[in-house]
């Protein structure tokens, strides 16, 4: 199975870059401004939400972490340890505090700044299926912050050409409870 989801990442990835490539301007800024209505109204007042620092064609998220913000919602961001064996772990974040690189020169909060626990985690990934699950770049750091957090709910961030009709789904995978793409929200069992 392992072969089956390298494999299926390398296309979704390509898939990916063409779609966002292919996309105008005015589309690409629009996108993923703002959370839509029906998800803000289950998310409650003061939450802490979890937001990744998008890199190369990933849905983008700048827009939303001066959104969230601006709504009053405690943010955070994921940090990675120096190994790829370290968990990520998640550290108060603000518009205007430092970012360092991370791993793979991902910004992220500096070592100072408090790890808490999110309440929404709005999650990256490679793909999706119509059952919520997600396959991420394969180091698990997600699944394994998931495992950790059951009571977080897990929002996935993706284009709407990142969904597949069935991903293999391993022991260790933890479902997402929705996918919000650019064209709507995926709440399971989408068609």
């Amino acid at each position: 199975m392992k072969n089956e989801r390298a494999a299926l990442r390398t296309q979704i990835l390509a898939k990916r870059a063409a779609f966002v490539a292919g996309l105008p301007p005015s589309v690409r800024n629009l996108a993923f401004r703002v959370l839509p209505n029906p998800v803000l109204a289950q998310i409650p007042p003061g939450a802490r939400i979890s937001v990744y620092h998008a890199m190369g064609s990933e849905a983008p998220t700048e827009n939303l972490l001066e959104f969230l913000h601006e709504k009053g919602f405690k943010l955070c961001l994921p940090r990675l340890g120096k190994s790829v064996k370290e968990d990520m772990e998640f550290a108060e974040w603000a518009p205007g505090d430092i970012l360092v690189p991370g791993q793979m020169r991902i910004p992220q909060p500096a070592p100072q700044a408090a790890t808490v626990v999110p309440d929404i985690v709005l999650t990256p990934m490679v793909g999706f299926d119509k059952h919520l699950n997600r396959i991420g770049h394969g180091a698990g750091y997600y699944d394994r912050a998931f495992a950790k957090m059951p009571n977080a709910r897990r929002i996935g961030i993706a284009w709407s050409c990142q969904m597949v009709d069935e991903l293999p789904v391993e022991p260790w995978d933890v479902p997402l409870h929705m996918v919000i793409t650019e064209q709507r929200i995926i709440t399971g069992d989408a068609a």
